[in-house]
């Protein structure tokens, strides 16, 4: 019996960004005529009114070790600051949080309310009195080192990096190997970033294919520039978790049953924003994996709505604003959300309709700051029924009253990946509520949304043709392909997907010169050139079945579905002590391997009667 291995290739843009998870403020909205009447003038205290403010929403990163450029643990230091301290709560500017409300009820919340507010003002205008020690709550303590205890794996970049002196903000990518030889499920992450005061932020990004080593070695320094990264998959596999460092965020531990897969000869990447300090700086973060035994159950996803494609924005444009939309085909449950856009972004808005016209807000952002992005996770989970929309509203001001905008004066902006070019995305997490994984019926949803679009988007049709495919809709999985190719003919991936699919419904000479452009265009392309062995050998032409199966197990020694297909070449050839020497060396790889034991039982069988 001879297996066939077929490769679904799906390129899937990648960015992982975990939960910022931070304090809860804990206190209630009040008015400042509340504040007033609950305190006489010149009776508030640091010690006993402004301490426990400060150390629950600004000392997690104004301490020693912090990302605050100061500490705010004593009286001293915050008294030094006290009008500085004022002015930027009053405006809302600290502490960081973007999120209005009133639109969308989000967990661990860091927002003064306004009564807190308007107590460090009558401190500071009283005269910033500190009052009685015994009133003084406990000072936080603070771990610098691993927040949830020794980690299971730590893995280091292999290099450092050094941040040049000066410039513009850095965004950049170092992709670190992570050794594991079985798979593992990761509950947790903590990001370590080393260098925290060039660190603005860190995401990770899961690459199981390492196809941004390649990216790696064309940049002559060490890892690669780019904001997001596109990391292409060579199965489904779609992004699923927020996996993101922030200054004073909480590492997130997944709930039971939602731990994410970390196969062997996987590398994570860390996409670091660095901020230049006038002088050179160097880097080497460190990140910590927390592993579970227990495997996922339930499989999130994060939906992605953006219409970058429409980003053009005039000079001096005030109100430019684009808008995307997505119906869902499935129940599900909104469990948090990104909001991302660049420097000229002001007024960012997601709205869920229901099918009975309710409307939900999901989040709205009413001055953005990218300095301050962050992804917010909901109180509780926010149901929406299948048939609801999500409908994305983001406006951007290009004008010279923009304090943000990069430009002076302004200039006309398009779509890209530097941070001077312009981004609209939103990502929310989700969770079917049907049973299973039904992430590709969603998968489906999004690319047949973004074709509408982009009709000519390469993407889309590869994404679209590979879920079709997935759920053995043959033709129409073809029908995409071919699209994508039109777009980029020479794409590796999309030529050996559609190579797979002519193979599974027979059409198997058409499979073989798909395979035949894979190789010649990348010659180390294995599962292309072990598809084309298959292919060959179905056809009985054994010969150069044999040929590309030893190149395959040249590049690839412990692939035991290639000993195991070369085993069955030999036997076909009429060598049983070749067939035998492979099967039994995929049995050493994978004692598991049916196919292989049962090969090697006929083989053997055959060879006693002869």
């Amino acid at each position: 019996m001879r297996t066939i291995k077929l490769t679904i290739s799906i390129s899937v843009f990648v960015i992982a960004i975990a939960f910022h998870v931070t304090t809860s403020v804990g206190l209630m909205e009040a008015s400042s005529s509340d504040a007033e009447a609950s305190h006489a003038p010149g009776t508030l205290t640091f010690n006993k009114d402004i301490a426990p403010i400060i150390f629950q929403n600004c000392a997690v990163c104004h301490h020693p070790g912090g990302a605050g450029p100061f500490s705010l643990l004593n009286y001293q230091d915050v008294r030094k600051r006290a009008e500085q301290i004022a002015v930027v709560t009053e405006s809302r500017y600290m502490p960081p949080w973007l999120p209005e409300p009133g639109y969308g009820e989000f967990a661990d919340e860091r927002r003064l309310s306004d009564k807190q507010i308007e107590m460090i003002r009558r401190w500071v205008k009283d005269g910033a009195t500190e009052g009685l020690s015994s009133d003084l709550p406990p000072t936080p303590k603070f771990n610098e080192g691993w927040q949830l205890g020794r980690p299971d794996l730590v893995v280091k970049m292999p290099e450092a990096y050094t941040l040049p002196a000066g410039g513009t903000d850095v965004f950049r990518n170092f992709v670190i190997p992570i050794p594991v030889t079985t798979m593992r499920y990761v509950k947790a992450v903590e990001i370590l970033p080393g260098n925290k005061k060039i660190v603005h932020h860190a995401n990770l990004l899961i690459d199981r294919t390492q196809s941004s080593r390649r990216l790696d070695a064309q940049d002559p320094e060490i890892g690669f520039g780019g904001m997001d990264v596109v990391v292409e998959s060579e199965s489904f596999d779609p992004d699923s978790h927020f996996l993101f460092w922030k200054p004073g965020a909480t590492p997130w531990i997944e709930p039971d049953g939602m731990a994410w897969r970390l196969d062997a000869g996987t590398d994570l990447v860390i996409n670091m924003h660095l901020q230049p300090s006038g002088k050179p700086e160097m880097i080497q973060p460190v990140i910590g994996l927390y592993f579970t035994v227990q495997p996922p159950t339930s499989y999130p996803i994060l939906l992605q709505l953006e219409h970058d494609g429409a980003i053009d924005i005039p000079a001096g444009k005030e109100d430019f604003v684009i808008t995307d939309e997505l119906t869902l085909p499935l129940d599900v449950d909104a469990l948090g959300v990104y909001p991302h856009a660049h420097y000229l972004g002001k007024d960012l808005q997601a709205l869920a309709t229901l099918p009975d016209g309710t409307k939900k807000w999901l989040v709205r952002i009413t001055r953005w700051d990218l300095d301050w992005q962050a992804v917010y996770r909901y109180a509780a989970p926010v149901f929406l029924p299948k048939g609801t929309t999500i409908s994305m509203r983001y406006s951007y001001d290009n004008s010279a009253d923009n304090e943000r905008n990069p430009n002076h004066p302004p200039k006309r902006v398009v779509a890209g990946n530097k941070s001077s070019d312009e981004m609209g995305h939103l990502w929310i997490q989700v969770l079917p509520r049907a049973r299973g994984d039904v992430r590709i019926i969603l998968q489906e949803a999004l690319m047949r949304q973004r074709l509408r679009k982009y009709p000519n988007d390469f993407m889309a049709h590869f994404n679209l043709g590979a879920a079709l495919q997935s759920m053995d809709r043959l033709d129409e999985a073809i029908s995409h392909y071919m699209e994508a190719l039109r777009a980029r003919p020479d794409n590796v991936t999309a030529l050996n997907s559609l190579g797979t699919a002519f193979q599974s419904i027979g059409r198997l000479e058409e499979a073989i010169s798909y395979y035949r452009k894979v190789v010649q265009v990348r010659p180390d392309y294995v599962d292309a050139r072990y598809n084309l062995g298959n292919s060959l050998l179905t056809l009985s032409r054994v010969e150069e079945a044999i040929t590309h199966f030893r190149q395959v197990i040249q590049i690839r020694p412990d692939d035991a579905n290639a000993h195991n297909s070369l085993g069955s070449a030999f036997a076909m050839q009429g060598n049983p002590v070749q067939a035998i020497a492979h099967f039994e060396h995929a049995l050493r790889i994978n004692p598991a391997h049916a196919d292989a034991r049962e090969n090697l039982k006929n083989v053997r069988a055959q060879k006693a009667k002869d």
